[in-house]
């Protein structure tokens, strides 16, 4: 398969995957487009891979984690927080308010925790599966996801009692 009948079969895909573990459209769009000048290059030897694609993702993953994009993404969120946030609706209307709250909350995490957390949550993936990927220990993948979950805790709101019900 050439480079070109990779993208053509993929790409949206990888966007959609870019763009879930950066937590913004336009970080994911850059993360990806790193990635591929970075591969296209390489593609002979990536292509000869069992599974090319799961390569391409790792250096998703391994793109995001770097420290030049972590500093480029806090940067990027403090300016975004400067912005007005828009007033919540009611019914339907605030649970798209609430969804985008989560939204929010997710991208705001460490690299290492929202990855973690999205490949969990989002992509279903198995902690092993995801310390693979991550290129790291199971326990690591649990800690992450452990730091992650308790921060959206800790800043989420708790149903009452009577809500649960």
């Amino acid at each position: 398969m050439t480079f070109e009948e990779f993208l053509a079969a993929r790409l949206p895909a990888l966007t959609r995957y870019a763009t879930a573990l950066a937590g913004d459209p336009d970080a994911g769009a850059d993360v990806l487009q790193d990635v591929l000048v970075k591969a296209q290059p390489r593609w002979s030897k990536i292509a000869e891979l069992e599974s090319p694609e799961a390569y391409v993702r790792r250096m998703v993953i391994n793109e995001l984690t770097s420290a030049r994009r972590q500093l480029a993404a806090r940067l990027r969120r403090e300016r975004v927080h400067q912005a007005a946030e828009p007033a919540a609706a009611d019914g339907h209307d605030e649970r798209i308010a609430q969804r985008d709250a989560l939204v929010r909350l997710i991208r705001d995490l460490p690299a290492r925790q929202r990855i973690v957390i999205v490949l969990r949550y989002l992509e279903d993936m198995a902690d092993a599966d995801i310390a693979v990927l991550m290129g790291c220990s199971i326990v690591t993948v649990r800690t992450q996801a452990m730091r992650g979950l308790a921060t959206l805790r800790a800043v989420l709101p708790q149903p009452s009692l009577e809500e649960q019900r």
